[in-house]
């Protein structure tokens, strides 16, 4: 992890080193503080628009998957926007787009299925399932349960 955070420094500082060598360094920051400026403007756009989705899709009743992914996409975007830096804002403004989410969106959700249902999932392998304690008060060597004989289902 730490080789690909100094990989992203070297790569983010040669790409403003390369700006600020063709247009200058007063350009340089003009354009990293309105790449910030347009991308908060185009997060709360977008994210407004998956709020709006959200809210249409839990009144007809239907699942919100698609509408909380493409959320947790602008956030991403939005963060990726507000970090200084070319690289960042190009992804940050790639993640916004809607053909773009819609992309990550499926490949995110693939990923998620291929990884297991919602009751079982995989934890540094150990296979968890969902269950639910039932806590009787009874001893088995004491007869029946308060509901009667006891059933097991095998």
């Amino acid at each position: 992890m730490a080789v690909v955070l100094l990989l992203y420094l070297i790569a983010e500082i040669a790409a403003i080193w390369a700006v600020a060598s063709t247009v200058g360094a007063l350009w340089t920051v003009l354009l990293l503080l309105g790449g910030a400026f347009v991308g908060s403007w185009l997060a709360r756009r977008e994210g407004g628009k998956v709020a709006r989705e959200l809210f249409t899709a839990t009144r007809e009743g239907r699942s919100g998957h698609r509408e909380i992914t493409d959320g947790m996409l602008v956030a991403l975007g939005g963060l990726l926007i507000l970090l200084p830096g070319f690289l960042t804002d190009i992804a940050g403004f790639l993640v916004m787009l809607p053909p773009a989410r819609g992309y990550l969106r499926k490949q995110w959700l693939r990923k998620m299925e291929r990884a297991g249902s919602a009751s079982t999932f995989r934890y540094r392998h150990r296979t968890v399932v969902d269950g639910e304690v039932v806590d009787e008060s009874w001893d088995d060597n004491e007869g029946p349960g308060p509901d009667g004989p006891r059933t097991i289902n095998p």
